[in-house]
């Protein structure tokens, strides 16, 4: 059966080779006429050319050329008294290498211009022209030499050469690539040479002084320059960066350069350009290097499969496709992550700098350490934009150190960076990674260290976590499983139906991502744990050091996810801290927050009293002021808050007086913003009891007087006293002040007289401290103008009795202070 279909098939085809093929008529004609062409028996017939109309070339408008101002004061304005002084040293000293490149060209002073015209006419071109040429290679040395167009200028034509240098990059090492690769490298060439030029090799050499304006055209000219072929070379990169990729190799060879003069701005120009081309192209996963031996197994056992199908030819064409697709993708990835790693480690190298161990700092040039800093932004910018991306373990390894750096705005550097990550990062293991890390370094130099180091975990996430929870469900669990099997003795048919059911729970807690979310829990509880074990290490083994406010205000803000077993030594060790008197305003302030941000929580229920700690927030309360202590305000109501407003049921009506007398006489000495920050308090606290609204009863009468030196809260006698500072508020320079005194001295009605705006009396005391903050040097409501007011000026009319008229006249004015004193009834009833 076979056999007779094959040799059907062999019929058919010999029929079709036997039959002739269609032919059109125009291919025929055309057939025909090539043959007569051939035998010359093809007659011709040649039409004259018909006569284009010549088009009148159109005028070009006559530009006027711009006039170039001789003087050069626009280009002077432009640049720094820095870059002017070190020109000037450079010119005076003959040390500036860009002089050694100006020329001008030299003119025969013998000849005159009819004799050298006659000469020049005499001779042949050819002759001219390498008599030209030898002199001009005995000049260089024998170095080759590009002509250029040559300048008419008023003393004559000018030529222009140069001496032509390693301008061809290596572009050209593969000769037997795709023909796109060689246009491709052709065109990059082509641009790379043209923008390659120095403009100062265009300059010719001259003995007269070069003046600074000459020098800054020339330095303005070679970054014009620059710029334009950076600017290139990266737009380039953007527009296709698969066929474009060797652009990296130039901007890379730029970041190395050292011999021009400008080579520092060139370098950060360099430097800048390809962070902002890496940040556009990076991915944001992780690229993963594959083994080519590896694909190859993998296409050799999809082949085999693929061979069993039916559909072999279908399934075999796509598959191609798909491995050119991919293959083309995995070395993309490959050569842009080769390039990446380069960039980087050019970046550490012009970094490092920064992290010399010598002394002596000043023998470092200052440029070189602007350099470096500059690459430090870029190493923090890659690390904040591509968290995520290769390498990222790698920098932050190498970053953190800076954070304990000598010069402060590369700690506040480093320090923005890796607070932007910890705000930023949704899966935490970036997180985690460095604050282990920070918790390496921090024990190796022995607390010994910058605040930075320790203020960037204030950054962190770390809102809801409990470290005591884990343990208690997993106690929790035991127990009702236990109590459970107790109950129900399940057979195996039941056992089997519960482990299908908890893998199908399992399934749905994966799609729902209830797995990622008990993933980052996880860390975020690992990343808790290691903060306060370096909270706790400070406290323990230094607590006089500097770090230790720092280390003091991150207690306070993450206290409520201690574990309960360490509160009690924990409130022992900051009261000694306290009592031992080494701490400064702020860090008593910090402990006192801690102690209550502590008690608020689950210490609650702990056999604590805080009465010492209560001492110490009132007796600090007057040491902060509108002057230098003003920042320490927002700490001072933070605990207020939590005393008066949040904890207001485990505080005494005499405790509760107190503070609020104390914080009211604190508004007088404070900024308008911390002013309605304390007012704000005061309100709630008359809002929420009636505790307080003695202190606005003038004709109160108690057992003593209010004594304000003394430091205890419970024996001052604050409830024989009123709220007087409420009288001076009401005459306040910012009009919400004046509103919110009010509405406290007619004891905070919310409607009619005295009531508050209904966006004033929205607002939380935090949020009228941050809402009315004066740090932009602007008055939120704006100061009106004051009005001018004229004074009218009363008549006094004097209306005096006759008779103590006469009694005035009588007593003697003149001799009444002769003895030194005066007795006014002995000289009355003398004179009478």
């Amino acid at each position: 059966m076979f056999y007779n279909i094959k040799s059907r098939n062999i019929n058919i085809i010999i029929l079709q080779k036997l039959k002739k093929p269609k032919i059109s008529k125009i291919k025929r004609n055309n057939q025909i006429k090539t043959k007569l062409s051939k035998q010359g028996k093809l007659k011709t017939r040649h039409k004259p050319p018909k006569k284009q109309p010549q088009k009148s070339a159109r005028p070009c408008p006559n530009k006027p050329e711009e006039e170039e101002s001789d003087h050069g004061s626009d280009l002077m304005d432009m640049i720094e008294e820095d870059d002017l002084n070190f020109l000037k040293n450079a010119i005076s000293n003959k040390s500036y290498s860009l002089l050694k490149q100006i020329r001008l060209n030299e003119t025969d002073k013998d000849l005159t211009m009819r004799k050298r015209k006659k000469i020049e006419n005499d001779q042949p071109l050819e002759q001219l022209y390498e008599n030209n040429i030898s002199k001009i290679m005995e000049e260089t040395g024998g170095k080759s030499i590009r002509m250029l167009l040559p300048i008419k200028t008023h003393d004559g034509i000018v030529e222009k050469r140069i001496i032509e240098e390693d301008t061809i990059f290596n572009g050209e090492e593969n000769e037997n690539t795709n023909e796109n690769q060689e246009e491709n490298k052709e065109d990059n060439q082509q641009e790379n040479n043209d923008t390659e030029i120095d403009t100062h090799n265009l300059l010719q050499v001259t003995d007269r002084p070069v003046s600074i304006v000459e020098l800054l055209a020339c330095r303005e000219e070679i970054l014009k320059a620059k710029r334009f072929k950076i600017g290139i070379l990266s737009s380039g990169i953007l527009e296709n960066p698969e066929l474009k990729s060797e652009n990296f190799n130039v901007l890379l060879r730029m970041m190395d350069k050292q011999t021009s003069e400008v080579y520092i701005t060139i370098r950060k120009l360099a430097m800048v350009s390809l962070l902002e081309v890496f940040k556009d192209l990076l991915p944001s996963y992780s690229i993963q290097e594959i083994s080519q031996e590896g694909v190859k197994c993998m296409y050799i056992y999809i082949y085999i499969y693929v061979c069993v199908c039916v559909c072999v030819c279908v399934y075999i064409l796509y598959v191609a496709l798909v491995k050119k697709d991919t293959l083309a993708l995995q070395k993309y990835e490959a050569t842009l992550l080769k390039y990446y790693k380069s960039y980087l480690q050019r970046l550490e190298k012009i970094s490092k700098i920064l992290r010399t161990k010598n002394r002596n700092m000043q023998s470092i040039n200052e440029q070189e350490m602007q350099l470096g800093e500059t690459a430090v932004s870029c190493i923090c910018e890659l690390l904040v934009v591509h968290p995520y991306f290769n390498f990222s373990v790698n920098i932050a390894n190498y970053v953190l150190p800076l954070l304990d750096n000598k010069r402060s705005n590369i700690r506040e550097k480093v320090a923005q960076c890796i607070s932007q990550i910890f705000n930023e990062d949704k899966r935490g293991q970036l997180s985690l990674t460095i604050v282990r890390k920070l918790n390496q370094y921090i024990k190796s130099r022995k607390h010994s260290i910058h605040s930075e180091v320790i203020s960037v975990l204030l950054a962190l996430r770390i809102k809801d976590i409990n470290l005591d929870k884990e343990k208690e469900d997993e106690t929790k669990q035991k127990k009702l499983m236990s109590h459970k099997q107790r109950i129900l003795a399940l057979s195996k048919r039941e056992r089997k139906k519960n482990k299908k059911l908890e893998q199908v729970e399992k399934e749905m807690l994966e799609t729902k991502g209830e797995e990622n979310k008990q993933a980052k829990h996880k860390i975020l509880t690992e990343i808790t744990s290691i903060v306060f074990t370096i909270y706790f290490r400070i406290l323990k083994q230094a607590p006089n050091s500097k770090v230790l406010s720092v280390c003091l205000e991150g207690l306070a803000k993450f206290a409520h996810c201690i574990n309960i077993n360490f509160y009690q030594d924990l409130i022992g060790a900051i009261d000694r801290l306290i009592e031992e008197g080494n701490l400064g305003l702020r860090e008593q302030l910090h402990c006192v927050q801690c102690i209550f941000t502590i008690l608020s929580g689950q210490a609650a229920a702990l056999n604590i009293d805080p009465y010492r700690f209560y001492v110490h927030l009132y007796k600090n309360i007057l040491k902060v002021h509108c002057g230098r202590t003003h920042s320490e305000t927002e700490t001072v109501l933070q605990t207020l808050l939590q005393i008066l407003i949040h904890q207001r049921r485990r505080i005494t009506q005499t405790r509760t007086i107190a503070f609020v007398k104390r914080i009211s006489t604190l508004a007088l000495q404070s900024q308008h913003n911390a002013t309605l920050g304390t007012l704000g308090i005061i309100k709630q606290v008359m809002q929420l009891g009636k505790a307080a609204h003695v202190l606005l009863d003038t004709d109160c009468t108690g057992d003593g007087h209010y004594q304000v030196e003394i430091e205890e809260p419970d024996y001052c006698n604050a409830h024989c006293t009123a709220l007087y500072e409420l009288v001076a508020l009401q005459r306040h320079y910012h009009s919400v002040v004046r509103q919110l005194a009010k509405n406290i001295a007619y004891t905070t009605p919310t409607s009619g007289e005295g009531s508050l705006t209904a966006e004033i009396a929205k607002l939380s005391p935090q949020e009228l401290y941050m809402e009315y903050d004066p740090a932009g040097v602007a008055f939120k409501p704006a100061v009106p103008i004051p009005k001018k007011s004229t004074v009218k000026k009363v008549q006094v009319n004097y209306c005096m009795n006759p008779e103590f008229d006469k009694y005035v006249n009588i007593i003697d004015v003149d001799n009444l202070f002769a003895d030194g004193h005066v007795d006014f009834y002995k000289a009355c009833k003398s004179n009478l």
